[in-house]
């Protein structure tokens, strides 16, 4: 996987730095490309990229890990019906879900279902891409692992808090979901991330309710994954 380097961008983790002769273009995720559906949604979106935009600055990262919190789950915040808190996950699938965690962290979910069904997703771990200097900077630390490695450090390094809850994620806007636009191209070749997603699936992480339910996607194998090596693998 990738490590950093002196200009703030990953390498390939082969041990030699390799620099990438220009920014990966990313396009915009469409609704259309979407599923409709948590669980769908959710192993969906493991390899796709989220970008934040703030004040001329543009920071992305791919995503790794997520958890699906689909209709009637009694771990979900939806499970008791509409709050003003949760409205967010009731609206059309694509729409981001902020809420604050434990009163520590900001944590960013994509809602997944039809208008009026609540269904979430939480990005739990990101692989930086773009924007690494500045990620640093939001987390006080140069060690790339520690970035975007945990819902509340991806939160923290993309500048994440309520002022983009509910905002649609498939539209123009300080925060979107994209995609690699082509496996050609020579940025998304040094940064190897025209690779094939090695998907593995297992409980999801820091829950009590319904902890049985294989609900974690995460990409094999990957460093940026959250939690120990045996969650990784």
């Amino acid at each position: 996987m990738a490590e950093s380097k002196g200009n703030g961008e990953p390498s390939s983790g082969t041990g030699a730095a390799v620099i990438a002769p220009k920014k990966v273009a990313i396009h915009r995720l469409r609704r259309s490309q979407l599923p409709v559906g948590t669980v769908a949604l959710a192993r969906y979106l493991i390899g796709k990229i989220v970008v934040r935009e703030l004040h001329g600055l543009r920071m992305a990262g791919r995503i790794v890990e997520t958890e699906a919190y689909p209709p009637k789950d009694p771990a979900a915040h939806h499970y008791r019906g509409p709050t003003p808190r949760n409205q967010a996950m009731y609206l059309q699938h694509g729409h981001a879900y902020i809420y604050f965690s434990y009163g520590n962290h900001f944590m960013l979910n994509v809602s997944a279902e039809v208008p009026g069904v609540a269904g979430g997703i939480l990005i739990r771990a990101l692989e930086p891409l773009e924007g690494i200097a500045e990620m640093e900077r939001m987390r006080g630390t140069d060690r790339l692992y520690d970035l975007t490695r945990g819902p509340g450090r991806l939160a923290q390094a993309l500048h994440i808090d309520r002022s983009v809850n509910g905002i649609d994620l498939c539209a123009p806007g300080p925060l979107w979901l994209g995609k690699i636009a082509s496996p050609r191209d020579p940025g998304a070749e040094k940064l190897h991330l025209n690779r094939r997603v090695r998907m593995a699936v297992s409980r999801r992480i820091g829950i009590t309710k319904a902890a049985h339910r294989l609900l974690r996607f995460y990409e094999r194998g990957n460093r940026f994954v959250s939690g120990t090596a045996r969650l990784r693998a």
